[in-house]
């Protein structure tokens, strides 16, 4: 038997089509790779800046919210650029080759400290964050807006995109686990030295997995005639409902999930008076991956927006027994693996459903958007939130007394610390939770866009 001719870049196809595993597995490299780099800016930046760059907490705030205010707004800019990219290699894969060089550099010379006055050291952090989290929102928005295009059906998509997180969990394991101490173990007692020469090492590993996963990946389902204007773009949103509150829904997740990883640090080092059980705990994120691996099984019985409630429910289960744990340890472990489960497969969720309102956008309004729609849906979610989450941790931190340049903080600055951590998240997850629960509409709607996409497909052959 012949063997059937895949699309390639340039076919205007809707397949349903098989995604190879070895695919599913450099697809994946892409978000180990951004996550290796990405996961040591969103759960250390505040930290390094205060504790190693020398900065004060409510300098270090203000640079991460407009560095993020910038870097959002850049997410839809690069959405469009996406869209209107057209090359032998697809719309979404050169990007990774594009882009993996700049990445790696900006990112460890963001976590390089330079001898500079104290000015001009707020100039250089603000401006080295705004170039690194750019590069990366070049690095992300392609990760997520590729997915459509590399395979057309919703199953390998909710398949490779769970891979994908999985990977890209491994990527957060390695920041997060392992950052801290070899900072340490390179620095021989100086802090900035050790970061700097850390970061390299993970930038050159990142690299090197973006270049691999650029080679083997494979795009389809693109439209190389049709350029797609802004206006165009912009339709698309035009009553993509399900899009408007995945946006909303995920933006609020990302401020939530950076406000407790920002103040995780200060946290162990100060309220639990422990500063190796900053990376121990955040060792322990890769037990994520078990929900992260369970996330098509959950979505078969309780379908994706179920799946989505049902995580963050855990979440917000596990951030309330680790407050309830204090300095019991066994006990806020415990917690704490309760609220990773919960969150890392709330975000496999997010990145999969995104995709199937690229389907909705082409079917209300005959616009297929993709680097636009998940750009806002994924890589503004991400940086915005990010940038609130942060910005909300360092002033609540400020505005309780915070001082870095104090080994022991006040009473009232580790009450700050706390909410922080554990129970201002909690408030911003139920939001979340909350408008998953009007997605449900939305998802009950899928096959029929799907039935309607095949068959508009089969008239235009």
């Amino acid at each position: 038997m012949a063997e059937k001719k895949q699309p390639v870049a340039g076919e205007n196809a809707m397949v349903q089509d098989h995604l190879p595993w070895h695919r599913r597995i450099t697809y994946g490299f892409t978000d180990m790779s951004g996550n290796l780099l990405y996961c040591i800016i969103s759960s250390y930046m505040l930290y390094f800046f205060t504790n190693v760059f020398g900065l004060t907490v409510g300098v270090a705030g203000v640079l991460l919210l407009i560095g993020r205010f910038f870097d959002a707004l850049g997410a839809p800019v690069m959405g469009i650029l996406v869209d209107h990219t057209h090359s032998k290699y697809g719309k979404n894969r050169p990007w990774f080759l594009w882009m993996a060089l700049p990445f790696a550099v900006f990112v460890w010379l963001l976590f390089t400290t330079p001898h500079l006055s104290y000015g001009m050291k707020i100039v250089y952090a603000g401006v080295m964050y705004i170039l690194a989290d750019l590069s990366y929102t070049a690095v992300s928005t392609p990760i997520t807006s590729v997915l459509p295009n590399l395979t057309g059906s919703s199953d390998g998509r909710m398949s490779a995109n769970s891979i994908r997180l999985v990977l890209g969990n491994v990527g957060n394991f390695f920041a997060v686990t392992f950052i801290i101490p070899f900072a340490d173990h390179l620095g021989h007692g100086n802090a900035q030295k050790g970061w700097s020469l850390a970061v390299g090492v993970y930038a050159i590993i990142a690299f090197i997995l973006l270049i691999v996963a650029f080679l083997d990946m494979r795009e389809m389902n693109i439209t190389k005639e049709k350029v797609i204007t802004i206006k165009e773009s912009l339709k698309a949103t035009r009553g993509n409902w399900p899009w408007i509150i995945i946006v909303l829904a995920n933006l609020t997740y990302w401020t939530a999930f950076t406000m407790r990883n920002a103040a995780l640090p200060y946290y162990f080092q100060y309220n639990l008076g422990n500063k190796g059980l900053i990376s121990f705990f955040n060792g322990f994120t890769i037990i994520q991956v078990l929900g992260m691996a369970a996330v098509p099984l959950f979505a078969k019985f309780l379908h994706k927006w179920g799946t989505t409630v049902f995580m963050l429910a855990l979440t917000i289960i596990g951030q309330v027994w680790l407050a309830f744990a204090g300095n019991n340890i066994t006990a806020a472990l415990i917690g704490w693996c309760i609220a990773c489960i919960g969150s890392g497969s709330a975000c496999t969720m997010f990145f999969a459903m995104v995709g199937d309102t690229v389907d909705f956008g082409e079917w209300k309004n005959g616009i297929r958007a993709n680097g636009f729609l998940t750009a806002i849906g994924a890589s503004f979610c991400i940086q915005m939130g990010s940038g609130i989450g942060s910005f909300i941790a360092s002033m609540i931190m400020k505005g309780f007394g915070f001082d870095a340049s104090k080994a022991v903080q006040s009473a009232a600055s580790l009450h700050g610390i706390s909410f922080s951590f554990l129970w201002a998240p909690v408030i911003i997850y139920i939001i979340s939770m909350l408008l998953m629960v009007g997605y449900r509409k939305w998802e009950k709607h899928e096959p029929v866009v799907q039935r309607d996409l095949e068959a508009r497909a089969k008239m235009a052959d």
